[in-house]
């Protein structure tokens, strides 16, 4: 069983359908997103018709969850910087109906039982859905959460981050951003799961994109000049 693993799409639609066509979607049993699929780049609706078109599994992530606010008529305080809010409200005003009804399905997590393991799904780790985890978290952390969860398999983003640890028998695996990376390369990043009789393995991509659609869309709808920067360098500065 093949599972392609996506997390932290940010409404990239250029950089979705790139790995799509890479690593050839139809291949895959099953397609886990690990939620944060909208905001800062400007294609929600295609990127939500995608998921929905490829009946992948997914959850919420901390930018959907604060859409879901303002879809609601709700704000939050954080974030406060201006040029970081208008990319919230600017991607809750453009969500169509469809959309919008799928984002309000959404759970902040799932559990699964594929291939004879059990998977857990969650944004940010078992215990919250903002926890921030790299590989560089110490393995007393992912001990410390191995006891949250029955899983055998726990999937996470949040920290756009990829990585594959096998901590007291658990698999914590993260494929990194798919749609915003932040380590200097700003290539789309994803992973593929495979299921075997005793065997876990995972394999982690990078894969290039056409990140000028995404620069001009944000300029052509007058969006800060700074997510332009960040989206060519693959990195976070603001």
């Amino acid at each position: 069983m093949k599972i392609l693993l996506l997390s932290d799409i940010h409404g990239n639609f250029p950089a979705l359908t790139a790995v799509a066509e890479t690593l050839n979607v139809n291949k895959f049993d099953v397609i886990i997103n690990a939620g944060d699929s909208i905001v800062y780049a400007p294609f929600a609706n295609q990127v939500l018709d995608w998921l929905r078109a490829h009946k992948a599994l997914s959850i919420l992530g901390n930018t959907d969850i604060k859409v879901k606010k303002l879809l609601k008529g709700k704000t939050f305080k954080k974030p406060s910087k201006p040029e970081k809010r208008i990319m919230y409200t600017s991607t809750a005003d453009t969500l169509n109906r469809a959309n919008a009804r799928y984002l309000f399905h959404l759970k902040k997590k799932k559990i699964l039982r594929v291939g004879g393991r059990t998977i857990g799904i969650f944004h940010g780790s078992p215990e919250h859905t903002n926890e921030f985890l790299f590989d560089s978290t110490p393995d007393i952390r992912f001990q410390e959460l191995t006891d949250r969860t029955d899983c055998d398999i726990v999937i996470t983003g949040h920290s756009h981050t990829p990585y594959h640890k096998k901590i007291a028998g658990v698999h914590f695996i993260n494929p990194g951003s798919t749609g915003r990376m932040f380590d200097g390369d700003p290539r789309a990043s994803c992973a593929i799961l495979t299921l075997k009789k005793g065997a876990i393995g995972v394999k982690h991509y990078r894969i290039p994109y056409a990140v000028e659609k995404v620069v001009d869309k944000l300029a052509h709808l007058q969006l800060p000049t700074i997510y332009a920067t960040m989206y060519r360098s693959g990195r976070k500065l603001n």
